[in-house]
């Protein structure tokens, strides 16, 4: 009799959690964009989708985030200048919770980004949501305040984008702006610094970090402006880095096994479309006009690559450009390079030499995190332009363009066979995955997409600018 108990506890565990506590773990990318389980996904969303529900929502960029019983999505609502984490029950899609964050100053964002655009994470027990706005909140399952640590806002103009992944008993934040930078490991019991590391060698970035098990312990996989790196995940020690990257990075790096994933590009990091700011003592002869040794914005003539990046190059802020400032950027300028990697993950120190395997340069996306599905890689740029690698070799495969025109900036996920591919517009285009992938179907939603879609438990979530939907399978 007991061994039948025992037996009935193992199923009934199975069929809750699958995969073990782990399961319970989740964060953006936490999966790379694979789906996890032998769901059964849509093929075209008008001929074998069924709308589960629909919640309409404030906008936010954020991803949804699935535990148990909830999906968790953070709000910006303009006119009442109010962020908020918003949970949802997982099976109706009605509204449980909306906690507001006690935030003081709005951060700026880019035109088309959102003070909440980072994902939140959920160990299973705890809620973790960050606002550049503000910093970390940690909330229960049922909206009740555990913690709050004050994290920014950050000088940079375009925001935070760059969400928190959970390692253990860490949550963990990657914040690279045009100063201060650091990554910072906090106790999700207390909200108590482990650890911090500065990164203030890198500029300004947006990559969430990804986690690589080494086997005997885990690392950070982090992409920042020129480098990629691994930090330890226990102490913060930066182990081993890669450097070849643009000179700001977008997506999330996707581990899959011990090879390291990442496609990125930025303007001006080409070849032959090269930004360069030139010498200082050249830039002070043509624009140094009042002659104090200094490059000031009134004295930069029109057009120029520095006057649209002003800001982000006068680090102290004072309107005028020194000797320092000028070449450090110049310098980032000089060493981009866009490119899609596959990495080699391990050893110490720099490791560019030995542990790149291939590089590609073509059809590189700027935001979107790209998927490796059955020995693809899958990328997408703006303008609906998908490219699929061999995996193994990087040889481009295949090119094409999705049903929707315009910008990208969803991330990709993969399952049942096929690609999911949403674009700003508002078109989700799916994919016959493959060597020779092919156009299943597309639908026009009709409402801005800016977060990556999700498949939770078979069902998968599209969020929208108006609302989140739930479809599954007919």
């Amino acid at each position: 009799m007991k061994c039948g108990i025992a037996w009935l506890v193992v199923l009934v565990t199975c069929l809750v959690a699958p995969g073990g506590a782990s399961a319970e773990v989740h964060y953006f990318r936490r999966d790379g964009g694979l789906v996890d389980g032998n769901w059964s996904l849509p093929d075209d969303f008008s001929e074998d989708a069924t709308l589960v529900w629909r919640t309409p929502l404030l906008p936010g960029n954020s991803t949804p985030c699935a535990s148990a019983h909830s999906i968790l999505v953070t709000t910006w609502d303009q006119d009442r200048q109010r962020l908020a984490t918003v949970a949802l029950d997982r099976l109706t899609g009605r509204v449980r919770w909306t906690r507001p964050a006690p935030t003081k100053t709005i951060e700026a964002c880019h035109e088309v980004g959102s003070p909440a655009s980072c994902t939140v994470a959920c160990n299973g027990e705890d809620v973790f949501a960050f606002f550049g706005s503000y910093g970390m909140l940690c909330y229960d399952l049922d909206g009740a305040l555990q913690w709050s640590r004050r994290l920014g806002p950050f000088q940079d103009e375009f925001g935070a984008a760059s969400s928190p992944v959970l390692v253990g008993n860490l949550v963990v934040l990657n914040e690279d702006h045009d100063v201060d930078s650091f990554l910072v490991a906090l106790d999700q019991r207390s909200g108590e610094t482990v650890w911090r590391v500065s990164r203030d060698e890198f500029t300004r970035s947006y990559s969430t970090p990804a986690v690589w098990d080494s086997g005997g312990s885990q690392q950070l996989i982090v992409a920042g402006s020129l480098q990629l790196a691994s930090y330890d995940a226990a102490t913060g020690e930066k182990l081993w880095w890669v450097n070849g990257l643009s000179r700001i990075v977008d997506p999330t790096p996707v581990v899959s096994g011990n090879t390291i994933y990442l496609a990125t590009q930025t303007a001006g990091g080409d070849a032959t479309k090269r930004i360069s700011m030139g010498p200082f003592p050249e830039a002070l002869a043509n624009y140094d006009t009042n002659g104090d040794g200094l490059i000031e914005k009134s004295e930069l003539p029109a057009g120029s690559p520095v006057l649209v990046r002003f800001f982000r190059i006068d680090l102290d802020g004072d309107q005028r450009l020194d000797r320092w400032e000028w070449n450090r950027h110049a310098g980032v300028f000089h060493a981009a390079r866009n490119a899609a990697l596959a990495i080699r993950a391990g050893g110490r120190g720099d490791v560019t030499e030995q542990n790149v395997r291939w590089v590609a340069r073509r059809g590189l996306p700027t935001v979107p995190s790209s998927v490796v599905y059955e020995g693809v890689m899958y990328m997408v740029r703006d303008g609906g332009v998908i490219t699929g690698l061999d995996a193994t070799s990087g040889e481009i495969l295949k090119q094409g363009r999705a049903r929707g025109r315009g910008n990208y900036y969803a991330s990709l996920i993969a399952g049942d066979g096929k690609v999911y591919v949403a674009g700003e517009s508002g078109v989700v285009t799916v994919l016959a995955a493959g060597r020779k992938w092919a156009i299943l179907s597309s639908h026009d939603f009709g409402e801005r997409i800016m977060a990556t879609p999700v498949v939770a438990q078979g069902r998968l979530l599209i969020r929208t600018d108006e609302a989140l939907y739930c479809f599954a399978k007919k």
